[in-house]
């Protein structure tokens, strides 16, 4: 018999905020802004979010405050570096 993890135990778990802006738009951006975009609608917001996510909806945190889509974040790796 094969055990399997589930893909949990595997591949650690990326979270996706879903909020509104000031605006009243639908925001869904990947905790570290490696994907994201403006939507209409509740709705399309978490079916993109399901989406990018692989279908994991216990990813997925819908934020009371305000959230604003911010791309201009740099992806973290564990090789970064900082220079003084």
């Amino acid at each position: 018999m094969k055990l399997i993890e589930p893909p949990s135990c595997s591949s650690p778990s990326v979270v996706v905020f879903v909020g509104r802006n000031r605006r009243g738009q639908w925001v869904a951006q990947e905790q570290n802004g490696l994907y994201g975009g403006l939507f209409v609608s509740r709705a399309q917001a978490l079916k993109y979010a399901l989406f990018e996510n692989g279908q994991r909806l216990d990813t997925i945190v819908e934020l009371p405050r305000e959230i604003e889509l911010d791309m201009s974040r740099q992806p973290q790796t564990g090789n970064d570096r900082r220079v003084a």
